[in-house]
């Protein structure tokens, strides 16, 4: 359900697609006042609850504005939905979680930054909800919970990662899928033999994006397990095991489109639809900005294995929503919760959205289309799953990924001075 946060999770994570930007970044909150009036997590009793979300590309608007619809005709509450474009969202987030009035429902996702946010009483305690969830599975639940053992999330939706490219490019330039890093550069050859870049990025406001690159780097040469210690702090940026995903990389970087450092990961994506670039490793909330008729050409491939003895993980960010502690309706609050949690309302997000998506209640149904068919696949069979930098590590250490990755696509001959900056920006985060 995601437009992308830095993840990101932010990515965004996310994550608008056509609107990402439009806003300024100046502060919202007259804009999102919530429905409390009363005592911090009070119950405002038939105030509407407002949901503040970061699903500004239009489909995805679309999808949630029918979803509050929904919800306000079944007679157990009222909602109302607050859209701000994704990266405003994100540096908001913080303001809107701590302002006097806030918003009472997010849209966002689970691990360490809702973790995070709850161990300083920010959200919700959402576990009677949960009680009424006991078809989703025991890893939802976990990602859902926070260190003192309180669920904070509600999951509603999960997507991929991969190579995006459109068949009718592939099958004119003569290429296949690459299984392997030797292969994936063959490719690379052979499309820019063309005349197209092979690798699209969006750099521009979208930094980020560049984080999808080192996190299966890493996790392709060094493994989920020391990807999420080193997320954590209990590895060293300045490592050799990291160096050696930058000496990967740069065999990869002669093949990126030069213009992708000045655009958003927006225009990356038109860039891949109009044939200007051959590929693009992003998630599926990309094709929230691609035409429908454009979604039957599109095809992906898992980013291409390194080391065969490294047992394969795969990029699966999980998306959902938060409330605030504040809240002056938490029953309304809930009854929302429980909603979007929901079978009905999952399906009906899939349909009115571009439908690359997960739904996460396991029995509802996702998109029928070969695309999610190989999606769901590709997770179903990785050995670990990693959300994405900044929601397997924290908000907080995604500013020293975004300064050192693109500095080292500028100046890839400066390895081992940007790990250095790196290791030292991260050990002000992880010092607080």
């Amino acid at each position: 359900m995601t437009d992308f946060d830095p993840g990101r999770r932010r990515l965004l994570g996310h994550l608008g697609l056509a609107g990402l930007g439009v806003l300024g970044a100046g502060p919202l909150l007259t804009a999102c006042a919530s429905s409390a009036s009363g005592p911090a997590g009070g119950d405002g009793g038939s105030k509407a609850v407002t949901l503040q979300s970061n699903l500004s590309s239009p489909q995805a608007k679309t999808a949630i504005e029918k979803l509050i619809d929904s919800f306000n005709k079944q007679g157990k509450g009222t909602a109302s939905v607050n859209t701000i474009a994704s990266e405003t969202f994100r540096t908001q987030l913080p303001t809107y979680l701590t302002s006097a009035n806030p918003p009472d429902l997010y849209t966002w996702y689970a691990g360490s930054v809702a973790n995070d946010y709850a161990s300083k009483g920010l959200l919700l305690d959402v576990s009677d909800v949960w009680q009424g969830l006991g078809e989703y599975p025991q890893s939802l639940r976990t990602l859902s919970t926070d260190a003192s053992g309180k669920q904070v999330f509600v999951p509603m939706t999960n997507y991929w990662w991969g190579f995006f490219y459109r068949k009718s490019n592939f099958a004119k330039w003569g290429v296949q899928e690459p299984k392997t890093w030797a292969e994936f550069l063959s490719v690379c050859q052979t499309i820019q033999s063309k005349g197209v870049p092979p690798i699209g990025i969006g750099l521009g406001d979208t930094p980020w994006v560049a984080s999808a690159w080192f996190d299966y780097l890493n996790i392709r040469i060094n493994g989920a397990q020391f990807h999420r210690e080193l997320l954590a702090g209990k590895q060293r940026f300045d490592d050799p095991k990291v160096k050696a995903v930058f000496l990967r990389w740069r065999e990869a970087l002669p093949f990126f489109d030069p213009k992708g450092k000045a655009y958003p990961f927006q225009e990356a994506t038109t860039a891949l639809l109009a044939g200007k670039t051959g590929m693009f490793l992003i998630g599926t909330f990309f094709a929230d900005a691609a035409p429908k008729d454009a979604l039957g050409d599109l095809d992906f491939f898992r980013f291409p294995i390194i080391d065969p003895a490294v047992p394969v993980a795969e990029e699966a960010p999980t998306d959902g929503f938060f409330a605030s502690a504040k809240t002056g309706n938490a029953t309304g609050t809930k009854a929302l919760l429980s909603y979007l949690a929901s079978v009905e309302a999952q399906e009906e997000y899939v349909r009115s959205s571009s439908g690359i998506v997960l739904p996460a209640h396991p029995k509802a149904k996702a998109a029928d289309s070969p695309l999610v068919s190989k999606g769901k696949a590709m997770l179903e069979s990785a050995a670990e799953l990693t959300q994405f930098f900044n929601r397997d590590s924290s908000d907080a250490l995604q500013p020293t990924a975004d300064t050192a990755l693109t500095k080292f696509i500028d100046k890839p001959d400066q390895i081992d001075a940007i790990l250095r900056e790196w290791q030292a920006g991260a050990e002000k985060v992880f010092k607080g």
